[in-house]
């Protein structure tokens, strides 16, 4: 079994995912947020707690017509 590494510092998900980085799904974050259809969002966190990692996340998710984003997402939920 090979190990992944941890991702220390990094805060794009897009490199993350592609260079299989150790990632717990949050994506189910994107679902909550459409579904509460908030005018604003608030995201309050400790430091290092993930904010711009879930930032990144939902950046990638709404440019998904791109076609290089689409496949960042295809093995998640």
């Amino acid at each position: 079994m090979e190990l992944k590494k941890l991702p220390v510092g990094i805060d794009d998900f897009k490199k993350m995912i592609s260079q299989e980085y150790y990632y717990v799904d949050k994506t189910l974050l994107i679902k909550e947020l459409i579904d509460l259809k908030g005018e604003v969002n608030l995201f309050t966190r400790p430091r290092r707690f993930g904010k711009t990692l879930n930032m990144s996340m939902l950046q990638y998710f709404f440019e998904i017509s791109e076609e290089n984003n689409k496949e960042i997402f295809s093995d998640l939920t």
